[in-house]
Protein backbone atom coordinates (compact mmCIF):
# COMPACT_ATOMS: atom_id res chain seq x y z
CA UNK A 1 0.00 0.00 0.00
CA UNK A 2 1.48 3.22 -1.15
CA UNK A 3 1.41 6.88 0.52
CA UNK A 4 2.57 9.94 0.59
CA UNK A 5 4.77 10.42 4.13
CA UNK A 6 5.60 13.80 5.35
CA UNK A 7 8.42 13.32 7.53
CA UNK A 8 9.03 16.84 9.63
CA UNK A 9 12.50 17.09 11.78
CA UNK A 10 15.05 19.72 11.76
CA UNK A 11 17.61 17.32 11.92
CA UNK A 12 18.81 15.84 8.58
CA UNK A 13 20.64 12.90 9.58
CA UNK A 14 17.09 11.83 11.56
CA UNK A 15 15.04 12.51 8.49
CA UNK A 16 17.28 10.31 6.12
CA UNK A 17 17.14 7.28 8.27
CA UNK A 18 13.66 7.56 8.56
CA UNK A 19 13.31 8.14 4.35
CA UNK A 20 15.57 5.20 3.53
CA UNK A 21 13.32 2.75 5.38
CA UNK A 22 9.97 4.01 4.22
CA UNK A 23 11.35 4.38 0.31
CA UNK A 24 12.54 0.36 0.96
CA UNK A 25 8.93 -0.42 1.58
CA UNK A 26 7.57 1.99 -1.81
CA UNK A 27 5.98 4.44 -0.05
CA UNK A 28 6.65 8.13 -1.31
CA UNK A 29 8.32 10.59 1.28
CA UNK A 30 8.86 14.52 1.77
CA UNK A 31 9.77 16.54 4.61
CA UNK A 32 10.29 19.90 6.20
CA UNK A 33 12.54 20.97 8.56
CA UNK A 34 10.18 23.17 10.73
CA UNK A 35 6.47 23.79 12.15
CA UNK A 36 5.45 26.31 9.29
CA UNK A 37 6.84 24.52 6.27
CA UNK A 38 5.28 21.06 7.54
CA UNK A 39 1.46 23.11 8.11
CA UNK A 40 1.69 24.41 4.51
CA UNK A 41 2.58 21.06 3.06
CA UNK A 42 -0.55 19.78 4.97
CA UNK A 43 -2.65 22.59 4.29
CA UNK A 44 -1.37 21.97 -0.08
CA UNK A 45 -2.71 18.30 0.57
CA UNK A 46 1.27 17.15 -0.17
CA UNK A 47 0.91 14.47 2.61
CA UNK A 48 -1.50 11.34 3.52
CA UNK A 49 0.45 10.67 6.94
CA UNK A 50 2.37 13.00 9.15
CA UNK A 51 5.80 12.20 11.23
CA UNK A 52 6.22 14.45 13.40
CA UNK A 53 9.30 15.20 15.71
CA UNK A 54 8.80 16.76 18.99
CA UNK A 55 11.89 18.53 19.89
CA UNK A 56 12.15 21.35 17.09
CA UNK A 57 13.01 25.13 17.92
CA UNK A 58 10.41 27.83 17.03
CA UNK A 59 7.17 25.51 16.53
CA UNK A 60 7.40 22.27 18.72
CA UNK A 61 5.48 19.18 17.71
CA UNK A 62 2.83 19.41 19.91
CA UNK A 63 1.76 22.92 18.55
CA UNK A 64 2.05 21.61 14.81
CA UNK A 65 -0.56 18.72 15.76
CA UNK A 66 -3.03 20.60 17.91
CA UNK A 67 -2.51 23.53 14.68
CA UNK A 68 -3.37 20.58 12.31
CA UNK A 69 -5.82 18.77 14.57
CA UNK A 70 -7.67 22.42 14.50
CA UNK A 71 -8.34 22.56 10.66
CA UNK A 72 -10.69 21.37 8.93
CA UNK A 73 -8.86 21.13 5.66
CA UNK A 74 -6.13 18.85 7.66
CA UNK A 75 -7.63 17.63 10.71
CA UNK A 76 -8.43 14.06 9.10
CA UNK A 77 -4.75 13.73 8.49
CA UNK A 78 -2.86 10.81 10.76
CA UNK A 79 -0.18 12.05 12.91
CA UNK A 80 2.50 10.16 14.44
CA UNK A 81 4.72 11.93 16.89
CA UNK A 82 8.33 10.91 16.42
CA UNK A 83 10.02 11.43 19.54
CA UNK A 84 13.34 10.61 22.26
CA UNK A 85 10.55 11.55 25.17
CA UNK A 86 9.51 8.26 26.55
CA UNK A 87 7.74 9.77 29.73
CA UNK A 88 4.01 9.21 30.37
CA UNK A 89 3.23 13.02 30.72
CA UNK A 90 4.92 13.22 27.41
CA UNK A 91 2.44 11.02 25.39
CA UNK A 92 -0.68 12.34 27.31
CA UNK A 93 0.70 15.43 26.22
CA UNK A 94 0.75 14.04 22.70
CA UNK A 95 -2.98 12.21 23.02
CA UNK A 96 -4.21 15.72 23.85
CA UNK A 97 -2.55 17.16 21.14
CA UNK A 98 -4.49 14.92 18.95
CA UNK A 99 -1.54 12.95 17.72
CA UNK A 100 -2.94 9.32 16.31
CA UNK A 101 0.09 7.23 17.41
CA UNK A 102 3.68 7.32 19.05
CA UNK A 103 6.91 6.00 17.98
CA UNK A 104 9.94 6.48 20.29
CA UNK A 105 13.07 6.90 19.00
CA UNK A 106 15.42 4.64 18.39
CA UNK A 107 12.56 3.70 15.38
CA UNK A 108 12.40 -0.48 15.50
CA UNK A 109 11.98 -0.25 11.81
CA UNK A 110 8.65 -3.20 12.50
CA UNK A 111 6.95 -0.17 14.46
CA UNK A 112 7.50 2.09 11.74
CA UNK A 113 6.39 0.07 8.73
CA UNK A 114 3.32 -1.33 10.71
CA UNK A 115 2.29 2.02 12.10
CA UNK A 116 2.58 3.55 8.79
CA UNK A 117 0.40 0.80 7.30
CA UNK A 118 -2.35 0.74 9.49
CA UNK A 119 -2.69 4.55 9.36
CA UNK A 120 -2.52 4.40 5.79
CA UNK A 121 -5.16 2.26 5.54
CA UNK A 122 -7.19 4.93 7.93
CA UNK A 123 -6.50 7.70 5.57
CA UNK A 124 -8.06 5.58 2.72
CA UNK A 125 -10.99 5.30 4.32
CA UNK A 126 -11.16 8.84 5.40
CA UNK A 127 -10.55 9.68 1.65
CA UNK A 128 -12.63 7.26 -0.04
CA UNK A 129 -16.16 9.33 2.30
CA UNK A 130 -14.74 12.74 1.67
CA UNK A 131 -14.88 11.46 -1.98
CA UNK A 132 -18.25 11.13 -1.39
CA UNK A 133 -19.27 13.88 0.05
CA UNK A 134 -17.75 15.88 -2.77
CA UNK A 135 -18.81 13.79 -5.93
CA UNK A 136 -21.84 11.41 -4.34
CA UNK A 137 -25.64 12.00 -5.46
CA UNK A 138 -26.41 12.32 -1.69
CA UNK A 139 -23.75 14.28 0.16
CA UNK A 140 -25.46 15.46 2.93
CA UNK A 141 -26.28 11.85 3.86
CA UNK A 142 -22.63 11.15 3.66
CA UNK A 143 -21.25 14.60 5.16
CA UNK A 144 -24.09 13.03 8.28
CA UNK A 145 -22.51 9.91 7.88
CA UNK A 146 -18.66 10.74 8.47
CA UNK A 147 -19.60 13.22 11.37
CA UNK A 148 -21.43 10.03 12.96
CA UNK A 149 -18.89 7.84 12.69
CA UNK A 150 -16.39 10.46 13.87
CA UNK A 151 -18.50 10.79 17.51
CA UNK A 152 -18.71 7.02 17.02
CA UNK A 153 -15.19 6.85 17.78
CA UNK A 154 -14.69 9.44 20.42
CA UNK A 155 -17.28 7.30 22.34
CA UNK A 156 -16.80 4.90 25.34
CA UNK A 157 -15.76 1.45 23.79
CA UNK A 158 -16.46 -1.98 24.82
CA UNK A 159 -13.07 -3.83 25.13
CA UNK A 160 -12.52 -7.57 25.56
CA UNK A 161 -9.48 -8.45 27.02
CA UNK A 162 -7.94 -12.03 26.73
CA UNK A 163 -5.11 -12.46 29.75
CA UNK A 164 -4.83 -14.84 32.08
CA UNK A 165 -1.93 -12.86 34.04
CA UNK A 166 -4.03 -11.31 37.10
CA UNK A 167 -1.27 -8.58 37.80
CA UNK A 168 -1.39 -8.06 34.13
CA UNK A 169 -4.67 -7.56 33.36
CA UNK A 170 -5.41 -5.73 36.24
CA UNK A 171 -2.72 -2.70 35.54
CA UNK A 172 -4.35 -2.64 32.22
CA UNK A 173 -7.83 -2.96 33.04
CA UNK A 174 -6.91 0.46 35.61
CA UNK A 175 -5.72 1.98 32.30
CA UNK A 176 -8.41 1.06 29.90
CA UNK A 177 -11.24 1.89 32.87
CA UNK A 178 -10.32 5.52 32.33
CA UNK A 179 -12.11 6.02 29.15
CA UNK A 180 -13.67 2.40 28.10
CA UNK A 181 -15.54 -0.35 29.63
CA UNK A 182 -13.73 -3.75 29.91
CA UNK A 183 -14.61 -7.66 30.67
CA UNK A 184 -11.93 -9.66 31.41
CA UNK A 185 -11.46 -13.47 29.95
CA UNK A 186 -9.14 -15.56 31.59
CA UNK A 187 -9.48 -18.47 30.15
CA UNK A 188 -8.69 -19.06 26.87
CA UNK A 189 -11.65 -21.62 25.88
CA UNK A 190 -14.12 -19.61 26.86
CA UNK A 191 -12.83 -16.53 25.03
CA UNK A 192 -13.80 -17.14 21.63
CA UNK A 193 -17.64 -17.61 22.75
CA UNK A 194 -17.34 -14.48 24.79
CA UNK A 195 -15.58 -12.32 21.69
CA UNK A 196 -18.81 -13.93 18.99
CA UNK A 197 -21.49 -13.29 21.73
CA UNK A 198 -20.38 -9.83 23.09
CA UNK A 199 -20.09 -7.48 20.77
CA UNK A 200 -17.19 -6.01 20.88
CA UNK A 201 -15.47 -2.76 19.72
CA UNK A 202 -11.79 -3.39 20.22
CA UNK A 203 -10.23 -7.06 21.36
CA UNK A 204 -6.76 -7.03 22.74
CA UNK A 205 -5.16 -10.42 23.32
CA UNK A 206 -2.19 -11.16 25.49
CA UNK A 207 0.20 -13.43 23.21
CA UNK A 208 1.84 -14.95 26.91
CA UNK A 209 -2.08 -16.31 27.62
CA UNK A 210 -0.78 -19.92 28.77
CA UNK A 211 -2.31 -23.26 27.75
CA UNK A 212 -3.71 -22.40 24.39
CA UNK A 213 -2.60 -20.55 20.84
CA UNK A 214 -3.28 -16.99 21.02
CA UNK A 215 -2.51 -16.56 17.59
CA UNK A 216 -4.75 -19.66 16.58
CA UNK A 217 -7.24 -17.54 18.64
CA UNK A 218 -6.99 -14.26 16.51
CA UNK A 219 -7.50 -16.29 13.26
CA UNK A 220 -10.56 -17.76 14.10
CA UNK A 221 -11.37 -14.42 15.32
CA UNK A 222 -10.61 -13.32 11.71
CA UNK A 223 -12.82 -16.36 10.37
CA UNK A 224 -16.28 -15.71 12.52
CA UNK A 225 -18.58 -13.46 10.86
CA UNK A 226 -19.31 -11.57 14.27
CA UNK A 227 -15.91 -11.01 14.46
CA UNK A 228 -14.37 -10.43 11.33
CA UNK A 229 -14.56 -6.73 11.11
CA UNK A 230 -13.58 -6.03 15.14
CA UNK A 231 -10.32 -5.02 15.81
CA UNK A 232 -7.62 -6.90 17.26
CA UNK A 233 -4.57 -5.69 19.47
CA UNK A 234 -1.86 -8.43 20.31
CA UNK A 235 0.03 -7.44 23.58
CA UNK A 236 3.90 -9.05 22.95
CA UNK A 237 7.22 -9.36 24.86
CA UNK A 238 10.64 -9.38 24.27
CA UNK A 239 11.82 -11.69 21.23
CA UNK A 240 8.64 -12.30 20.04
CA UNK A 241 9.13 -10.34 16.86
CA UNK A 242 8.10 -13.38 14.58
CA UNK A 243 5.16 -14.15 16.68
CA UNK A 244 4.18 -10.82 16.09
CA UNK A 245 4.65 -10.49 12.55
CA UNK A 246 2.56 -13.25 11.99
CA UNK A 247 0.02 -12.40 14.07
CA UNK A 248 0.23 -9.63 12.02
CA UNK A 249 -0.29 -11.47 8.43
CA UNK A 250 -3.36 -13.60 10.14
CA UNK A 251 -5.15 -9.94 10.18
CA UNK A 252 -4.17 -8.55 13.52
CA UNK A 253 -4.57 -4.55 13.35
CA UNK A 254 -2.33 -3.55 16.19
CA UNK A 255 0.37 -4.72 18.92
CA UNK A 256 1.62 -2.98 21.97
CA UNK A 257 5.00 -4.32 23.94
CA UNK A 258 5.20 -5.26 27.58
CA UNK A 259 5.43 -3.05 30.02
CA UNK A 260 2.21 -1.88 28.44
CA UNK A 261 1.79 2.02 29.06
CA UNK A 262 -1.82 2.77 29.91
CA UNK A 263 -1.67 6.12 27.39
CA UNK A 264 -0.60 4.07 24.49
CA UNK A 265 -2.61 1.71 24.78
CA UNK A 266 -5.56 3.88 25.55
CA UNK A 267 -3.79 5.87 21.91
CA UNK A 268 -4.09 2.33 20.09
CA UNK A 269 -7.20 1.79 20.57
CA UNK A 270 -8.96 5.07 19.98
CA UNK A 271 -6.97 5.10 16.33
CA UNK A 272 -9.02 1.66 16.01
CA UNK A 273 -12.08 2.88 16.60
CA UNK A 274 -11.52 5.87 14.13
CA UNK A 275 -10.76 2.57 11.91
CA UNK A 276 -14.03 0.96 12.47
CA UNK A 277 -16.23 3.98 12.35
CA UNK A 278 -15.32 5.16 9.20
CA UNK A 279 -15.39 1.01 7.71
CA UNK A 280 -18.58 1.14 8.86
CA UNK A 281 -19.54 4.22 8.20
CA UNK A 282 -18.02 3.72 4.12
CA UNK A 283 -19.81 0.26 4.02
CA UNK A 284 -22.96 1.98 5.08
CA UNK A 285 -22.33 4.66 2.30
CA UNK A 286 -21.95 2.31 -0.31
CA UNK A 287 -24.98 0.32 0.94
CA UNK A 288 -26.99 3.84 0.76
CA UNK A 289 -25.24 4.83 -2.80
CA UNK A 290 -26.39 1.44 -4.24
CA UNK A 291 -30.23 1.79 -3.05
CA UNK A 292 -30.04 5.21 -4.60
CA UNK A 293 -29.66 3.35 -7.53
CA UNK A 294 -32.45 1.07 -7.30
CA UNK A 295 -35.00 3.09 -5.18
CA UNK A 296 -37.47 6.07 -6.76
CA UNK A 297 -36.44 9.07 -4.78
CA UNK A 298 -39.89 10.30 -3.79
CA UNK A 299 -41.82 7.31 -3.08
CA UNK A 300 -38.91 4.91 -1.56
CA UNK A 301 -40.52 2.23 -3.81
CA UNK A 302 -38.02 0.45 -6.28
CA UNK A 303 -37.37 2.02 -9.61
CA UNK A 304 -37.56 0.33 -13.23
CA UNK A 305 -34.70 -0.55 -13.63
CA UNK A 306 -34.68 -2.41 -10.28
CA UNK A 307 -38.14 -3.82 -11.91
CA UNK A 308 -36.42 -4.44 -14.95
CA UNK A 309 -34.16 -6.66 -13.42
CA UNK A 310 -35.98 -8.53 -10.60
CA UNK A 311 -38.71 -9.59 -12.46
CA UNK A 312 -36.84 -11.24 -15.24
CA UNK A 313 -35.09 -13.74 -12.02
CA UNK A 314 -38.82 -14.07 -10.36
CA UNK A 315 -40.21 -14.93 -14.21
CA UNK A 316 -37.66 -17.50 -14.60
CA UNK A 317 -38.12 -19.12 -10.98
CA UNK A 318 -42.16 -19.29 -11.53
CA UNK A 319 -41.25 -20.87 -14.62
CA UNK A 320 -38.69 -23.96 -13.26
CA UNK A 321 -40.73 -24.58 -10.36
CA UNK A 322 -44.37 -24.35 -12.20
CA UNK A 323 -45.23 -21.60 -9.98
CA UNK A 324 -48.42 -18.99 -10.71
CA UNK A 325 -47.10 -15.19 -11.23
CA UNK A 326 -48.79 -12.26 -11.53
CA UNK A 327 -48.14 -8.79 -12.97
CA UNK A 328 -50.34 -5.75 -11.69
CA UNK A 329 -49.64 -2.45 -13.50
CA UNK A 330 -51.80 1.03 -12.20
CA UNK A 331 -52.09 3.96 -13.26
CA UNK A 332 -53.52 7.32 -11.71
CA UNK A 333 -56.20 8.32 -13.52
CA UNK A 334 -55.98 12.14 -14.59
CA UNK A 335 -52.95 12.47 -12.30
CA UNK A 336 -52.22 15.48 -14.85
CA UNK A 337 -55.25 17.55 -13.76
CA UNK A 338 -54.30 16.77 -10.33
CA UNK A 339 -50.67 18.90 -10.85
CA UNK A 340 -52.72 21.35 -13.28
CA UNK A 341 -54.98 22.46 -10.56
CA UNK A 342 -53.29 21.45 -7.35
CA UNK A 343 -49.29 22.08 -8.92
CA UNK A 344 -46.40 19.98 -8.83
CA UNK A 345 -46.05 19.42 -4.76
CA UNK A 346 -49.69 18.48 -4.16
CA UNK A 347 -49.05 15.87 -7.26
CA UNK A 348 -45.99 14.72 -5.27
CA UNK A 349 -47.97 14.39 -2.29
CA UNK A 350 -50.36 11.92 -4.10
CA UNK A 351 -47.05 10.09 -5.25
CA UNK A 352 -45.97 9.27 -2.11
CA UNK A 353 -49.51 8.52 -0.45
CA UNK A 354 -50.36 6.11 -3.30
CA UNK A 355 -47.12 4.16 -2.74
CA UNK A 356 -48.08 4.03 0.93
CA UNK A 357 -51.83 2.43 0.40
CA UNK A 358 -49.92 0.10 -2.05
CA UNK A 359 -47.42 -0.99 0.35
CA UNK A 360 -50.03 -1.42 3.10
CA UNK A 361 -52.53 -3.59 0.90
CA UNK A 362 -49.65 -6.35 -0.54
CA UNK A 363 -47.19 -8.74 0.74
CA UNK A 364 -43.64 -8.58 2.21
CA UNK A 365 -43.12 -10.81 -0.59
CA UNK A 366 -44.97 -9.16 -3.45
CA UNK A 367 -42.63 -6.65 -5.31
CA UNK A 368 -44.22 -2.85 -5.76
CA UNK A 369 -41.78 -0.38 -7.90
CA UNK A 370 -42.81 3.03 -9.24
CA UNK A 371 -42.89 2.12 -12.96
CA UNK A 372 -42.75 5.38 -14.14
CA UNK A 373 -44.02 8.92 -13.48
CA UNK A 374 -47.85 8.39 -12.19
CA UNK A 375 -47.87 4.48 -13.34
CA UNK A 376 -46.36 1.52 -10.93
CA UNK A 377 -45.97 -2.30 -11.06
CA UNK A 378 -46.11 -4.72 -8.46
CA UNK A 379 -45.16 -8.50 -8.91
CA UNK A 380 -47.53 -11.15 -7.32
CA UNK A 381 -45.48 -14.32 -6.74
CA UNK A 382 -46.96 -17.63 -5.99
CA UNK A 383 -50.59 -16.10 -7.34
CA UNK A 384 -52.86 -16.87 -9.76
CA UNK A 385 -55.47 -14.38 -11.24
CA UNK A 386 -58.29 -15.45 -8.98
CA UNK A 387 -56.41 -14.25 -5.99
CA UNK A 388 -54.36 -11.14 -7.82
CA UNK A 389 -58.08 -9.63 -8.79
CA UNK A 390 -58.89 -10.09 -5.16
CA UNK A 391 -55.71 -7.93 -4.48
CA UNK A 392 -56.34 -5.35 -6.89
CA UNK A 393 -60.00 -4.62 -6.28
CA UNK A 394 -59.13 -4.40 -3.09
CA UNK A 395 -56.29 -1.59 -3.96
CA UNK A 396 -58.65 -0.06 -6.20
CA UNK A 397 -61.87 0.32 -3.30
CA UNK A 398 -58.59 1.59 -1.25
CA UNK A 399 -57.73 4.30 -3.46
CA UNK A 400 -61.41 5.51 -4.69
CA UNK A 401 -63.16 5.27 -1.08
CA UNK A 402 -60.35 7.67 0.92
CA UNK A 403 -59.33 11.15 -0.43
CA UNK A 404 -55.91 11.99 -0.58
CA UNK A 405 -54.61 14.65 1.71
CA UNK A 406 -52.92 16.84 0.35
CA UNK A 407 -51.45 20.93 0.98
CA UNK A 408 -50.14 19.86 4.39
CA UNK A 409 -53.69 18.70 5.20
CA UNK A 410 -55.44 21.83 4.17
CA UNK A 411 -57.26 20.49 1.45
CA UNK A 412 -58.59 16.63 0.35
CA UNK A 413 -59.16 15.60 -3.38
CA UNK A 414 -60.67 12.61 -4.86
CA UNK A 415 -58.62 9.63 -6.48
CA UNK A 416 -58.90 6.52 -8.81
CA UNK A 417 -56.61 4.12 -10.60
CA UNK A 418 -56.92 1.63 -13.22
CA UNK A 419 -55.74 -1.50 -13.51
CA UNK A 420 -54.33 -4.27 -15.59
CA UNK A 421 -53.37 -7.51 -14.79
CA UNK A 422 -51.36 -10.59 -16.70
CA UNK A 423 -50.38 -13.91 -15.09
CA UNK A 424 -48.11 -16.49 -16.39
CA UNK A 425 -49.83 -19.12 -18.76
CA UNK A 426 -49.22 -22.39 -20.30
CA UNK A 427 -46.69 -20.68 -22.78
CA UNK A 428 -43.13 -20.10 -22.25
CA UNK A 429 -43.02 -16.35 -21.59
CA UNK A 430 -40.33 -13.56 -21.59
CA UNK A 431 -40.21 -10.19 -19.36
CA UNK A 432 -41.31 -8.09 -22.09
CA UNK A 433 -44.54 -10.26 -23.15
CA UNK A 434 -45.77 -10.35 -19.52
CA UNK A 435 -45.57 -6.68 -19.42
CA UNK A 436 -47.13 -6.23 -22.63
CA UNK A 437 -50.18 -7.68 -21.86
CA UNK A 438 -50.41 -6.19 -18.26
CA UNK A 439 -50.14 -2.45 -20.13
CA UNK A 440 -52.37 -3.53 -22.59
CA UNK A 441 -55.17 -4.79 -19.84
CA UNK A 442 -54.02 -0.97 -18.44
CA UNK A 443 -54.64 0.85 -21.60
CA UNK A 444 -58.07 -1.11 -21.61
CA UNK A 445 -59.29 -0.07 -18.09
CA UNK A 446 -58.45 3.40 -18.73
CA UNK A 447 -60.55 2.99 -22.04
CA UNK A 448 -63.40 1.24 -21.27
CA UNK A 449 -64.08 4.23 -18.33
CA UNK A 450 -61.16 4.22 -15.81
CA UNK A 451 -61.07 3.43 -11.60
CA UNK A 452 -61.89 0.01 -12.83
CA UNK A 453 -59.61 -3.96 -13.10
CA UNK A 454 -59.04 -5.68 -16.24
CA UNK A 455 -57.26 -8.52 -16.92
CA UNK A 456 -55.28 -9.53 -19.67
CA UNK A 457 -55.74 -11.59 -22.27
CA UNK A 458 -54.07 -15.31 -21.94
CA UNK A 459 -50.50 -15.81 -23.93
Amino acid sequence: MSARILIVDDIPANVKVLEARLLAEYFQVISASNGPDALEACEKGLCDIVLLDVMMPGMDGFEVCERLKANPATRHIPIVMVTALDQPEDRLQGLRAGADDFLTKPVSELALITRVKSLARLKLLTDELRMRVDTGADSAAITELIAASEEKAERQASILLIDDNASSYERIVRSLAKEHSVDVVTQSQDALFKAADGGHDVIVVSLAIKNSDALRFCSQLRSLERTRQTPIIIITGENEEARLIRGLDLGVNDYIHRPVDGNELLARVRTQMRRKAFTDALRSSMQATVEMAVTDGLTGLFNRRYFDSHLATILNRATARRKPLTVLLTDIDHFKSVNDTYGHQAGDDVLKEFAERIKRNIRTVDLACRYGGEEFAIVMPDTDMALAKVVAERLRVEIASHPFIIDGGKQQIPVTVSLGLASLGEKLENVDGLVHRADTALYEAKRNGRNQVQIAKAA
